[in-house]
C-alpha cells in the first residue's frame, strides 16, 4: 500500500511526515522523488507514505500509475494562513510561486505589488485545491486532514492506513512546529521527549 499526501504546500506536510516516521510498517518521506523525471518520478516503494505538493501537477500520471489502489490524503490549511506564508517566502529560490506566476499565469515574478502577490497566491491555492478535489472524486481510499485539527485527524489517519508503531511519540511530534532554520533534528527529538514526560 502507498499513501500520497497531496497539498498546496505551506500546510504542514513536513510535520505530518515527521510524525509518520514513528510508523514502523511504512517508510515516510517528504519530496523524495521531486527531482526525478520520467518513470523514476513515480517509483515509490510499497508500504510508503509520500508528501509532495508538486504531485498536484502530476495527478493524471499518478492516477495511471496507482489509481484506486493507493490511499490519498488531502492535507489542507486555512487559506489565508497559506497565502500569508507563501507571501513571506515570495523571493525564495526555486519557489513554486515563481514557476506558477511566470510559466502558468505569464505574469512575471519580480516587482509585484503586495496586492498582486496575494492575487497570484490565491489563484495558485485555488488551482491546486481544485485539482486535488477533482482527482479525489472517484478515489475510494481518501482522507481529509487539516492542519488546524491535525492532532485529531492524525488518529483517524493512523487507523485508516493500519499503521503500527509509536503512536504517542508521533502525535506528540505534531505539536512542535518545524522551522529548519533554527531547530536541528536533535533539538526536535528532545522537545518531543520532554513533551512525553510532562
Amino acid at each position: 500500500m502507498r499513501v500520497f499526501i497531496l497539498c498546496t504546500g505551506r500546510s504542514g506536510s513536513k510535520s505530518l511526515i515527521r510524525a509518520c516516521e514513528y510508523i514502523s510498517n511504512y517508510t515516510a518521506s517528504h519530496e523524495s522523488l521531486s527531482k526525478m523525471i520520467g518513470d523514476s518520478r513515480f517509483e515509490y516503494p510499497n508500504q510508503h507514505i509520500e508528501a509532495d505538493n508538486r504531485l498536484a501537477w502530476f495527478l493524471g500520471t499518478l492516477d495511471k500509475k496507482y489509481g484506486k489502489e493507493a490511499i490519498y490524503v488531502h492535507l489542507s490549511r486555512d487559506k489565508m494562513k497559506v497565502v500569508n506564508s507563501f507571501k513571506n517566502r515570495w523571493g525564495y529560490q526555486g519557489s513554486i510561486l515563481k514557476a506558477f506566476s511566470e510559466g502558468i499565469l505569464m505574469q512575471g515574478f519580480k516587482s509585484k505589488t503586495e496586492q498582486e502577490k496575494i492575487q497570484i497566491i490565491n489563484d495558485y491555492y485555488d488551482t491546486i485545491t481544485n485539482n486535488i478535489e477533482l482527482f479525489l472524486k472517484d478515489k475510494p481510499h481518501s482522507i481529509q486532514m487539516n492542519l488546524e485539527t491535525i492532532s485529531q485527524d492524525f488518529s483517524q489517519f493512523w487507523s485508516s492506513i493500519n499503521a503500527e508503531g509509536d503512536f504517542e511519540s508521533a502525535t506528540a511530534s505534531l505539536d512542535i512546529p518545524i522551522n529548519t532554520t533554527i531547530q536541528s533534528k536533535p533539538n526536535i527529538i528532545n522537545l518531543i521527549k520532554n513533551k512525553l514526560k510532562s
